[in-house]
């Protein structure tokens, strides 16, 4: 073991590590310094961005710790996305009169987790990176202390992501007792081709464990309450860079430990993804609190993005990769311009509260409904790009039937975001609503651009760099 290379690959979390235990110290002296504590988590965030972009690459701490180019694509996708996140969420704290500087600096920690996640090389990686993430994420739901609705989202969260962490445990545990090693490349020679009876039993454990982590039907029963009970700010986190990361450990752990097993797999992801499709499709009709409704879009989304995975190779998996970025810029976009608007100092987030947006608010309007259409899946909008690449790599792989099922989900989803945008156009406004804060409205119209026109320039070099990462994970072509 080199320590002074293996130190080097793990650069950006020695960042990230050093910067949330300076930052805390910094806020327990100086706990009004808010802003300058928010630059400062961002510069750290952006620092490690690109540490990871510029990097060596290879295997670090006997293969626990792995820097390739999956783990470069979602580190700085991850890092970008928690970046964003801070500013939103500080504005949208200190308008309220709570002075949480704890915020960024938990922001930190679970870019941490999520960046040992993505270069996660053995499963204790993968546990310590997942629960590090996670603790993270409970203090983050229950941050505004003064809604009870928050603290019951906190609570949910943390006594179901235990239960959760429990089976990931437990399968964990069961990988190691017949494969004889943690490490995914020791299991994949343990597994040969063809998991034994208790390897199996406990590949299926930890699949329920990581399926939780990213709302995946019917491990799902979290999402709904927590989006809806945790700060609006803090949902656009929840929401977009914790799932790219669950996403990125899930295809790791399948393909690297279980790659040669495809087939004894492949089938429990189909059977995930086309009942979160249907869940996230047929539960979002009932909804009417926007931020209920989108936790059922994002259920849908998980779906269409395990039905890549469940692919088994290469082009499955570069689908993923390129789903759930474009996925995180509509997510973000649309809590983003949810969390600018107000009507008498209340947060606007029913339905009917966005009767007449467009004559109230025209950019934040706007912007909203090209993240609905997209959503939708409505070409050339970004979310249409998404699916077209999970939908083809589906049917390359046999799956033709999976995806026409998927295809139909999306059809029914279309009612509750077509709702939305009708409400938003042709509907009389209840009120005046309050002047949106700067930040949060030009976040959502900037990201509203790239979702649309912009989308088609960044695919450009998206594509290429989610096809390397794809490579990096060893899947057959």
């Amino acid at each position: 073991m080199n320590f002074s290379g293996d130190l080097n690959l793990a650069f950006p979390e020695l960042i990230l590590a050093g910067a949330a235990l300076v930052l805390l110290v910094w806020g327990a002296f100086s706990p009004k310094s808010t802003a300058a504590l928010g630059a400062a988590a961002v510069v750290a965030l952006l620092g490690a961005a690109v540490a990871a972009a510029t990097g060596p690459l290879g295997r670090a701490f006997g293969g626990g710790l792995i820097a390739d180019q999956a783990a470069v694509f979602a580190k700085v996708a991850i890092f970008v996305a928690c970046a964003v996140a801070i500013p939103l969420g500080q504005r949208w704290f200190e308008r309220r009169g709570v002075n949480n500087f704890e915020y960024p600096i938990l922001i930190v920690l679970a870019a941490l987790g999520m960046s040992v996640m993505a270069s996660a090389g053995d499963l204790i990686s993968l546990y310590i990176g997942v629960e590090l993430h996670s603790l993270a994420l409970y203090v983050m739901a229950a941050m505004y202390r003064d809604d009870a609705k928050a603290s019951e989202a906190g609570l949910k969260y943390f006594v179901l992501g235990s239960l959760s962490s429990g089976l990931l445990l437990y399968g964990a545990s069961l990988i190691y007792g017949f494969a004889g090693s943690t490490v995914f490349s020791d299991i994949a020679v343990a597994v040969q081709g063809q998991a034994n009876t208790g390897v199996l039993f406990g590949l299926v454990f930890l699949i329920c464990g990581l399926a939780f982590k990213v709302s995946a039907a019917p491990f799902h029963m979290w999402t709904p309450d927590v989006y809806e009970g945790a700060p609006t700010p803090v949902v656009a986190f929840f929401a977009a860079a914790p799932k790219l990361a669950a996403m990125v450990v899930f295809a790791r752990a399948l393909a690297e430990g279980f790659g040669g097993a495809v087939g004894q797999w492949q089938q429990v992801l189909i059977a995930i993804a086309l009942i979160s499709v249907a869940v996230g499709a047929f539960a979002g009709l009932a909804q009417k609190n926007l931020k209920r409704l989108w936790a059922y879009s994002s259920i849908a989304n998980i779906g269409y993005a395990v039905l890549g995975l469940a692919a088994g190779d290469q082009q499955g998996v570069q689908a993923m990769l390129v789903f759930m970025v474009l996925y995180m810029v509509d997510v973000t976009g649309f809590f983003a311009c949810l969390s600018a608007l107000s009507r008498d100092g209340r947060s606007m987030e029913s339905l009917d509260d966005m009767a007449g947006l467009i004559k109230e608010r025209p950019g934040i309007a706007l912007a909203m409904t090209a993240f609905s259409l997209s959503a939708l899946g409505l070409p050339p909008f970004s979310g249409f790009w998404a699916k077209y690449y999970v939908f083809k790599a589906a049917i390359g792989a046999g799956l033709g039937p999976a995806a026409v099922i998927g295809l139909i989900g999306s059809v029914v989803a279309a009612f509750y975001y077509l709702r939305l945008i009708k409400v938003m156009w042709f509907d009389a406004a209840p009120g005046v609503t309050d002047a949106p804060p700067a930040e949060a409205k030009w976040t959502g119209i900037v990201l509203a651009l790239f979702s649309f026109p912009v989308v088609l320039v960044a695919l450009t070099w998206i594509d290429p760099l989610a096809r390397a990462a794809a490579v990096a994970f060893g899947l057959k072509a």
